[in-house]
């Protein structure tokens, strides 16, 4: 055995024998160990957004990586679900406000609500509020809806089967191992690069120096902050090197104010021209979507150039809440409001339908004489306002009345008694007045969309 091999067996001193092999043979065991370790620590427990991978906001990336799934599979999905009923713009831009990236704990919604505006938080909002209207304007077309949400349960079954198919049964030695393992040691978090206007250092003399960084809060808080105010009073400030270099420059201009110009012109001049054309809730559809593009487009503009602040937000959400109003309101209300008087002479006059958008609506059939069971039936309709039917004293009267919001009057009932309710329905029969001769049968059905449906008995 030569004098290198003696000095690689002999151990070292103070050692005892089988030190060594042991020392090799746990160094090899805890490799594989530091190796899937690492390997586990490459995978985030909670879904974060991918700074490296992202093309937008990191929020596929993200979800790819969190799924063990190609990220241009989510992008395909999304896409589709934003342009059938904007589920994807939703999910898109609530995930980019309220998801951190990996390497950082906060979110873009923190950074508004401290003041910090920035092009990628106000892209998020754009992006949840054009969702948001796209949604509310696809609430009446089910089957649209019905296959976004059917995709919408295909991708996350996807998701979450594609994270779980390679997860191993844990160990319970490894598990009860790590339990009671002591915490390691983590390093302080490092200091946030905007800190609050109101945690900025204060030297012990007293001064301070520093500025805030924010685009709100103290009025002085371009030059100064409250804690230099208060040097200031002490006298004990002292001027600040960003100060004497930042006080000839000036910040981003608001342009909050011509946004909401824009928006209520756009909307006045595309309502006004789908006023004369279009029914009521069409009319006003057109015009609000076209607000909703302006606040979004001013959105985006301003994270580039100029600012907007919360107002514009707040204006933009009240737009989309009318819009989605707006969708609601029955396609027959029209945009002019007219008094329509129809009045037939004999039985064979009476159409089978009256139709009424917005106004006043008169159907007389006191003059209709009928023979003995002669019936004629009818119906009438009003978008909004008002439908009255008058009916000979001597006829029965088979009524069905429906009415979206509003109130129902029929002979017999005080006029003074309005009550305004939404989806009355009334089914009733009305006998001739009494000592009145058989006049034949009415079969009448009125439906008024908001306003008030009135049957009234004729004098004479």
């Amino acid at each position: 055995m030569t004098d290198q091999q003696h000095a690689a067996a002999e151990p070292e001193p103070g050692a005892a024998p089988g030190d060594e092999p042991r020392a090799h043979g746990e160094a090899a065991a805890a490799r594989p160990a530091d190796a899937a370790a690492d390997a586990a620590s490459e995978v985030p427990h909670r879904f974060r957004r991918d700074r490296r991978q992202k093309v937008l906001g990191g929020v596929c990336a993200g979800l790819g990586r969190q799924c063990d799934m190609d990220p241009v599979i989510f992008r395909i999905v999304l896409a589709v679900l934003a342009a059938t009923g904007g589920i994807g713009l939703i999910f898109y831009g609530f995930a980019w406000l309220f998801v951190p990236y990996d390497d950082e704990e906060e979110n873009e919604v923190r950074k508004l609500l401290t003041g910090r505006v920035d092009g990628p938080a106000l892209t998020a909002v754009l992006f949840a509020l054009v969702g948001c209207g796209v949604f509310l304007s696809m609430l009446r077309n089910g089957s649209v809806l019905t296959f976004a949400v059917v995709l919408s349960l295909l991708l996350a079954g996807a998701g979450y089967w594609s994270q779980n198919r390679g997860a191993a049964d844990p160990d319970p030695l490894a598990a009860q191992a790590a339990a009671d393992a002591p915490p390691e040691a983590k390093a302080p978090p490092a200091p946030d690069s905007y800190p609050s206007w109101w945690r900025d250092p204060i030297v012990k003399d007293g001064s301070h120096v520093g500025g805030t960084g924010y685009m709100w809060g103290p009025v002085e808080t371009r030059d100064r902050d409250v804690a230099a105010a208060l040097n200031i009073a002490r006298g004990t400030s002292r001027p600040s090197p960003r100060t004497e270099r930042e006080r000839g420059q000036r910040g981003p201009r608001p342009i909050g104010g011509r946004v909401f110009l824009l928006a209520l012109l756009a909307g006045g001049l595309t309502t006004s021209l789908n006023w004369h054309d279009q029914a009521l809730g069409t009319s006003l559809q057109a015009g609000l979507a076209a607000a909703l593009v302006v606040f979004g487009l001013g959105i985006a503009v301003s994270s580039f150039r100029g600012r907007t602040g919360a107002g514009t937000v707040f204006l933009a959400v009240i737009t989309s809440g009318l819009l989605a109003a707006s969708a609601a309101l029955p396609k027959d209300i029209g945009t002019h409001w007219v008094r329509t008087y129809w009045t037939p002479a004999t039985a064979a006059d009476v159409r089978p339908g009256y139709d009424l958008g917005t106004g006043v609506g008169t159907l007389d059939l006191s003059g209709v004489d009928l023979a003995k069971g002669q019936t004629v039936k009818t119906n009438a309709e009003v978008g909004a306002g008002r439908l009255k039917v008058i009916v000979p004293k001597d006829a029965t009267v088979r009524l069905t009345v429906e009415v979206g919001v509003g109130d129902i009057q029929l002979p017999g009932d005080d006029k003074k008694d309005v009550d305004v309710q939404p989806g009355k329905h009334k089914q009733v029969i009305l006998p001739p007045a009494t000592g009145g001769k058989d006049g034949g049968i009415f079969d009448l059905d009125l439906q008024v969309g908001v306003g008030q449906a009135e049957v009234a008995r004729a004098s004479s």
